[in-house]
């Protein structure tokens, strides 16, 4: 409905441009229009005007050839008759010479001459007669024409009227065409224009929908932030208190259960060692009168000294502990005391110092508490540690941490409650100043003194109102946030360079300055300007700034902090500035110079030593701070020289309140010991847990642990070092473990200091030692560390303990001497053992001797390890790894001691195995080498030389020729190579010797074969070919086999088998599917004594797997700065409105946050990137990712070299294929190989169009049309290229249009190259692009395709009867079924050009039936055709149907309306033409069958077409119209002659009613008498329907075939009205021979 309302509209619209158009239309209708005689009459007269032309052309055109030709024939004769002459002249003045020869020879010319003289003469005769009639033909004919000239001058005009009537029709046409396109104008603008204001009334509702959304969304995520921010505060304060709740709770927990399981556990522990302890010693004492009872002594005496002695020993001790303790009693009130004098010294400092901020007076608060509870600790540590100190040398640690009945824990816990107490007490006892002042109160550093001016006080309140007001303004005017169009700005506006202004190891006095650089990080201008420092670095640091104005986003300004040192403290503050977007500050640090010491390690084991020998190690002492210090080694005052317990008593440990307090000895023990910082206080307590607490909790441990194991080993561990137990006295025990030359000294700022420690051993046993390191400076905490070592005593000695004998071999001997050396002052017996197990694979020499005292003795030692070894050695003996470890005693004899020593050998065997054992090379031919693989593994884990001798002649081995060394387990490939040199069986062994001489045997066979054919060349080796190019060769196959008889020459055959028959010979060569290598012809046969050549091309390219993956790989990263955009997300923002207190937990809480974030935007960047990445298998060959791949990579192409063997099948007999194709019996054993060596290279010049393909595709082209192609070449050589080009074939489609000269470097040129097939088939050729020694390819390829086509309809389309002014559509249905696109024009021959001109011809009515040839026939009155075609020009796609509708509208009555409808394809080819007919009458009843008895042409006067009305008006009964039905009767059959009218009723909507056509034939008679009959004379039809009236003939008995029977019948039809039909029956007889058609 709508466009119905539009059509109206846009006709409404044209009204006026109609309106115009109508007076044109009727001036011209006004105009009466040439009859058609008159056409005819003008058209025929100028055919006879035109054919009066041609013969006066024709006529001229004769004279003037013969009047030439006669010129010719009069310049030939004039010619001839000089020459005649001539040569009589010459014949004189020969004769008169005498020269009878050339007289002769004259005369002959002479003769000849005039012969053809008069020939000349007689033609020229006849020419002038043929000239001179043709000369009257052409008057008469001129004469004729002329009087023509009046005629001529009329047509002229009459053209001229008919040209102008042609001129106006194409006016009215055109204005009426004019008419409708402004009609259709009209309706399209109507249309879009509604449909514009459709679209912009959509997009603003759109628009402002979209609008509000964005509208509501932002208050929604403002809320939601809000809410969300006040939410997730609340639960974070919430959950902070409850983790500190619980965590408290947990810790006291921990704690009681801790103490509760310790507790228990170390009173077990103590009882278990008490009772231990008991027990040893009375063993110790059994022990003791046992052996004093052996020796003979008094047992109650010397058990008495016994105890005098460890009570002298006891006492001893605990006077040592006694003097410790009050020496650090001492010297912690000595240090107390320089704290309180520090102390008092500060706090009466300057007034300005008293100002400082309160950092600083925290800092120096906390610094002095820190000192004071330092001192009391170390003064704790004095007095507690000496009651819990062991004075026993032997006791535990459990004992030396905790007496009985109470924990070390309960201990503890005990000091830290009464520290508090400890303090107040002690502060008492410090001196006291000499008058009270704020050292006596807690002062508040922020109240002001009463002795300041008033006026002082007034003007520091006006700058702090000021400054208050300054900073309001700041707030709540100045700062600004940062945005840009994308985002808004986040964080501080300026970044400092460095981050952190830190003034490291500074002195006091000296002036250090720093030059810091602020940047402008933010998006847009701002502004800087310096606010201030920290209250208290006002008197230490000064900032100098210049405010640079406005700074633009990455722009940078400097400023210089000096710092100028007055006291030896740390300070810590920052430099605050005012930007446009907010204050921000940098943070400022000066740090005091530090003493940091360290020692490299905490034990240094000595190892074994023997009595009497010294051995030296050292210590690193590392300072890595600024400040030196002296330091001094000695030996620590609770440690022991020598120790023979098996449980060596630790030291003893006491918990106090802070870490300073423990012992810096158990800091040592588990890690790198480090003196303390100062600036690392350590009374910072942690959560939860002080570091006290912690200590207590690791020593209960490590205590808990070394009870356990001290109970499982006690029983052994006493056992085994009883006898150490009796030791000399403390006097007389000698140090052992001393310090060497350096002792103390100084160590320098970061520097090192080496501290050599000796190990002199005097008594056998395990000694130990333990040194501490003091410093003077009293920061530095004392190092301490320890030395171990173990001595032993025997009187001989071996000084090579463990006798290697390295690598040995099986069955081999090996000797090595064994030297015993003597340290006793008499002769001693040895006697030499080896254990029973290995005695008969070694032994000692001599097994017994004679060592001098303080002398050496040497044995000689051999060596044979047999097969047996692995068996007989036992546990002695790794078969895996191949190692013996066998002990070996030394008895001495007088003594019964013994000293043992090891004897090490790895023994392995010396085979080598060959793998496989057996080789069979097969069929191998003559023509070829055969290679084997062996593998050679060298089963020993020594090298070993071997090689391969005593070769036969047709074996070669490689590498080296078979020579080499094999490395320990190592397993070599080698290459055996046979060579047959004549065909029979073959059968060997090859020999490897190794440098032992063993021998290894390798068993081969073969089989030789000489083949019936063989190759001229079995290797080629093809030059370096360019990527995509090809390189060829040439060989030959040849069949050198003609004589069958094996004993004059060899014949071929498989081995030992029967010769080859002699006889035709075929080859076939099997080509890999992926390699790049083609042989033509593949396959053939050779005769005997004859050769094939074959041709073997290279054409190397990329693989398809390779240029996918590479393709892949830059998808992939293509794909990933796209995924990294996408996951990109703003950075977390710093919770606002939290408190000092909770700011680090907040950045604690934020780092986690951001490092979380960071971690899922790098799963879902790989998530991303997972999903996008492409796969290798999906990329297409014709995608532009494929192409760009395979052009990158023969960019980056490095050159390649591959080997590839193509064998070749032999058979006798003829190929199958060939003419004579016999049996072809192909053997494999007789297959020839051909070798082919193919390096590839990059192209120096590369095809850049098309994505890089070297090949040019013209795809379908129609048969004898052009198409041109752009080829882009580039040169990617470093040099200046000469470009030359292959000859294309000159008489195929392939044409080189324009061709490139040089190239330079990167530079590239286009090659146009054309295409235009001749007939219907592929296209092939190449184009060899010639560039210096390598030839670039350019395949050329196109299909000419003549252009097909399916049509539904046959030749003609009958549209059938339709009533006068009816309209009936049919549809034509054409496939293209070629494979190219179809351009299409119809064209009817109605409106053709040309057919004007062919109506002038004679009418197609006069001729007989048999040669009309009518194309057009009846036209409409209207001037329109009365047949149309849509569409008129299109496309049709390869494999797609076009449908076309035609249209048949006639506008009268007439059976004769015909056209003729062409398809031109091109615009030039006809592929269908189509004869269109059809009928129109005025009335529904038509009848149509018989012999045509009027004309198909209307009669030339025109009618007009009211007369069918008239003839209406006048009556139902209009004229009889005559019908002639033939009926031919075969003579000799049995079938008679039959005919056949049809009678039918059109079904139109013009006739409103249904009204039935009836229809009947009267025949009478008469009919019957001429032996006619009707089969359904009468009738009725319906609309649209047809019936038929059947007429048979059978010849009667008397007629007479001279005289055919002629009968006449009337058919009556009533429609609408009645029409009457005279029905003509003609019937004759024909012969069966020659019917008629």
């Amino acid at each position: 409905m709508e466009n119905k309302d539009t059509f109206e509209d846009a006709g409404d619209q044209s009204d006026s441009s109609t309106q115009s158009s109508e007076p044109s239309l009727g001036n011209i209708g006004n105009i009466q229009p040439l009859k058609s005689a008159d056409r005819i009459c003008i058209l025929t007269s100028q055919r006879n005007l035109q054919l009066l032309d041609d013969m006066v052309r024709e006529k001229e055109l004769m004279v003037q050839k013969t009047s030439d030709t006669l010129s010719a024939c009069r310049l030939r004769s004039k010619m001839l008759a000089k020459q005649l002459d001539h040569v009589d002249m010459e014949i004189e003045r020969e004769e008169e010479a005498g020269n009878v020869a050339a007289v002769s020879r004259l005369q002959a010319v002479s003769s000849r001459l005039c012969t053809e003289l008069e020939r000349e003469k007689e033609l020229e005769l006849r020419l002038a007669l043929t000239l001179k009639q043709n000369l009257v033909e052409l008057w008469q004919v001129e004469t004729e024409q002329g009087k023509y000239n009046i005629l001529r001058e009329k047509l002229q005009k009459d053209e001229e009227e008919l040209q102008m009537q042609y001129q106006e029709e194409r006016e009215v046409r055109i204005c009426k065409e004019k008419i409708t396109a402004l009609q259709a104008e009209g309706t399209r603008r109507a249309r879009e224009k509604k449909e514009e204001e459709a679209r912009r009334e959509r997009e603003e509702r759109n628009k402002k929908l979209l609008e509000d959304a964005k509208r509501n969304h932002e208050k929604a995520v403002c809320f939601l932030r809000q809410s969300m921010a006040r939410i997730h505060e609340k639960n974070a304060k919430e959950e902070a208190k409850a983790q500190e709740h619980m965590e408290r709770r947990i810790q006291a927990v921990l704690s009681l259960k801790t103490s509760i399981t310790s507790n228990r556990e170390r009173l077990q522990t103590l009882q278990i060692l008490n009772k231990a302890k008991a027990l040893e010693a009375k063993k110790e004492e059994m022990k003791m009168r046992e052996a004093i009872l052996a020796e003979g002594g008094n047992v109650i005496r010397e058990i008495f000294l016994h105890k005098r002695q460890q009570e002298h020993e006891k006492r001893k001790e605990a006077f040592r502990e006694l003097q410790k303790s009050r020496k650090m009693e001492i010297v912690s009130r000595i240090l107390q005391e320089r704290a309180s004098i520090h102390k008092q010294r500060k706090t009466q400092s300057p007034t300005k110092a008293i100002k400082a901020h309160g950092k600083l007076g925290d800092a120096l608060l906390q610094s002095g508490k820190a000192w004071q509870r330092e001192e009391t600790c170390k003064h704790a540590d004095g007095e507690i540690s000496q009651p819990w100190r062991s004075p026993s040398v032997c006791s535990s640690a459990g004992e030396g941490n905790a007496p009985q009945g109470e924990s070390p824990e309960n201990r503890s816990q005990d000091v830290l409650w009464e520290s508090g107490d400890e303090d107040t007490e002690r502060d008492k006892t410090l001196l006291v100043p000499e008058f009270p002042g704020l050292w006596s109160r807690e002062y508040d550093l922020h109240e002001v003194p009463k002795a300041e001016d008033p006026t002082q006080l007034a003007i520091r309140a006006m700058r702090k109102q000021m400054s208050e007001k300054k900073m309001e303004k700041l707030q709540t005017r100045i700062l600004h946030k940062q945005t840009v169009p994308a985002q808004e700005h986040k964080g501080g506006a300026f970044h400092s360079k460095p981050s952190c202004i830190h003034f490291k190891d500074f002195d006091v006095g000296q002036i250090y300055k720093k030059k810091i650089v602020l940047t402008n990080v933010s998006y847009s201008v701002n502004y800087c300007r310096l606010v201030g420092i920290s209250e208290w670095l006002k008197d230490f640091i000064s900032v100098h700034f210049d405010p640079p104005g406005k700074m633009s986003s990455g722009m940078s300004c400097e400023f210089l902090v000096t710092f100028k040192p007055m006291i030896n403290e740390g300070l810590e503050g920052e430099v605050m500035f005012m930007a446009q977007t907010g204050s921000f500050s940098v943070p400022l640090k000066c740090t005091v110079k530090t003493c940091m010491l360290a020692l490299d390690k905490e034990c240094i084991d000595f190892g074994s030593l023997v009595v009497g020998e010294t051995i030296s190690r050292t210590i690193s002492l590392t300072n890595s701070g600024a400040l030196g210090a002296r330091f001094r080694v000695q030996t620590s005052a609770g440690a022991t020289s020598t120790l023979r317990a098996a449980v060596k008593a630790a030291p003893a440990r006491v918990v106090t309140e802070h870490p300073s307090a423990c012992d810096p000895e158990e800091k040592g023990s588990t890690g790198p010991v480090a003196a303390g910082d100062p600036n690392k206080s350590c009374a910072e307590p942690s959560e939860g847990m002080t570091p006290c607490a912690a200590q207590e909790s690791k020593s209960s441990s490590a205590t808990e642990q070394l009870g356990q194991r001290e109970l499982n080993n006690r029983s052994d561990l006493v056992t085994d070092n009883a006898e150490n137990l009796v030791e000399l006295s403390p006097e007389d025990i000698p140090t052992e473990i001393m310090l060497g030359k350096v002792t103390e000294g100084e160590i320098g700022p970061f520097s090192s200091v080496k501290i050599p420690v000796l190990f002199v051993p005097a008594v056998p046993g395990d000694v130990r030692a333990e040194f501490v390191i003091m410093f003077d400076n009293p920061d530095c905490k004392p190092l301490s560390f320890s030395a171990v070592g173990v001595s032993v005593d025997v009187p001989i000695w071996v000084p090579q303990p463990s006798v290697d004998l390295r690598i040995c071999l099986y069955e081999r001997l090996y000797q090595d001497s064994v030297e015993v050396r003597s340290r006793a002052t008499t002769a001693l017996r040895l006697k030499f053992e080896v254990c029973k197990e290995l005695s008969k694979h070694m032994e000692l020499l001599p097994k017994t001797g004679y060592i001098q005292a303080q002398s050496s003795f040497s044995a000689q030692l051999k060596f044979l390890p047999r097969q047996s070894l692995p068996e007989d050695a036992g546990s002695y003996f790794n078969a895996e790894t191949g190692i013996l470890e066998v002990p070996v005693t030394i008895l001495i004899m007088d003594k019964a001691k013994k000293v043992n020593f090891t004897v090490h050998a790895i023994v392995t065997t010396s085979d080598l195995e060959i793998s496989p054992a057996q080789i069979n090379f097969g069929y191998c031919t003559i023509y070829e080498a055969v290679q084997a693989n062996v593998t050679l593994t060298n089963k020993s884990i020594l090298p070993q030389e071997f090689g391969f001798v005593g070769l036969p002649e047709f074996v070669e081995v490689q590498p080296n020729d078979g020579f080499g060394i094999i490395l320990p387990l190592e397993s070599l490939t080698l290459d055996i190579i046979f060579k047959a040199t004549k065909a029979k069986e073959y059968s060997f062994e090859l020999t490897c010797k190794t440098e032992i001489n063993r021998q290894f045997k390798l068993s081969c066979k073969a089989v030789g074969v000489h083949p019936p054919l063989e190759l001229s060349h079995s290797l080629v080796q093809f030059a370096a070919t360019a990527l995509n190019s090809v390189s060829s060769a040439t060989l030959d196959v040849l069949n050198s086999h003609v004589d069958g008889n094996p004993l004059t020459h060899p014949v071929p055959r498989i081995g030992s088998g029967n010769p080859v028959p002699v006889g035709p010979t075929s080859f076939e060569f099997h080509v890999p599917q992926d390699c790049p290598v083609t042989i033509t012809p593949s396959v053939g046969t050779v005769l005997p004594g004859q050769k094939s050549s074959i041709r073997v091309s290279f054409s190397p390219a990329l693989s398809d797997q390779q240029i996918r993956e590479e393709a892949a790989r830059r998808l992939s990263t293509a794909a990933v700065p796209e995924a990294g955009a996408q996951i990109s997300s703003d950075p977390p923002q710093s919770p606002m409105g939290k408190t000092r207190k909770d700011s680090k937990k907040e950045q604690k809480k934020l780092s986690i946050s951001i490092l979380r974030g960071r971690t899922g935007s790098r799963k879902s960047l790989a998530s991303v990137n997972s999903s996008q990445e492409p796969k290798a298998e999906e990329l297409k060959p014709d995608s532009d990712a494929y192409r760009a791949a395979q052009v990158s990579l023969m960019r980056s192409f490095r050159g390649s070299f591959n080997k590839y063997i193509i064998p070749c099948s032999v058979g006798s007999g003829h190929a199958s294929g060939e003419e004579s194709s016999g049996s072809f019996i192909c053997s494999p054993h007789n297959t020839l190989y051909l070798e082919l060596h193919c390096p590839a290279v990059a192209p120096p010049v590369l095809i850049t169009s098309d994505s890089g393909i070297n090949r040019a595709d013209f795809g379908d082209v129609s048969v004898g049309h052009r198409m041109m192609k752009r080829i882009t070449i580039e040169n990617i050589s470093p040099g200046k290229l000469e470009l030359g080009f292959s000859v294309l074939n000159p008489n195929g489609p392939f044409l080189l249009v324009r061709a490139v000269g040089t190239l330079e470097p990167g530079e590239n040129k286009p090659l146009i190259i054309s295409f235009c097939p001749s007939e219907d088939k592929w296209f092939l050729e190449t184009l060899d692009i010639q560039v210096a020694k390598t030839n670039l390819s350019l395949r050329l390829s196109g299909l000419g395709v003549v252009p097909s086509t399916e049509c539904s309809v046959g030749e003609v389309l009958d549209m059938g009867y339709v009533m006068t002014g009816d309209t009936v559509t049919a549809t034509v249905q054409i496939k293209n079924t070629s494979s190219l696109t179809l351009p299409f024009f119809i064209q009817l021959e109605s409106l053709s050009p040309t057919w004007d001109r062919d109506r002038q011809k004679i009418p197609s009515f006069l001729t007989s039936s048999l040669q009309r040839t009518e194309i057009v026939g009846t036209q409409n009155y209207n001037g329109f055709s009365v047949f149309s075609v849509s569409p008129t020009e299109g496309k049709i796609e390869a494999g797609m149907s076009q449908e076309f509708v035609v249209t048949f509208s006639p506008d009268h009555e007439s059976l004769y309306y015909s056209d003729r409808l062409k398809v031109l394809l091109f615009g030039k080819q006809t592929a269908h033409e189509i004869q269109l007919k059809g009928a129109a009458r005025d009335h529904l009843m038509f009848v149509q069958g018989g012999l045509p008895l009027d004309v198909p042409v209307e009669s030339l006067a025109v009618t007009s077409p009211v007369a069918p009305r008239e003839a209406l008006d006048r009556g139902p009964q209009g004229a009889v119209r005559s019908l002639l039905l033939l009926l031919e009767f075969v003579e000799g059959s049995a079938e008679p002659a039959r005919a056949e009218i049809t009678v039918g009723a059109i079904q139109s909507p013009q006739l409103p009613s249904k009204k039935a056509v009836e229809f009947r034939l009267d025949g009478g008679a008469e009919l019957a008498r001429a032996g006619f009959q009707l089969d359904g004379p009468a009738g009725a039809l319906e609309r649209g329907q047809l019936g038929s009236i059947g007429v048979s003939w059978v010849p009667p008995a008397d007629l007479q075939t001279s005289d055919p029977p002629l009968v006449s019948a009337l058919l009556t039809v009533k429609g609408d009205i009645t029409e009457c039909y005279r029905v003509l029956l003609m019937a004759r007889v024909v012969s069966a021979a020659a019917p008629t058609g």
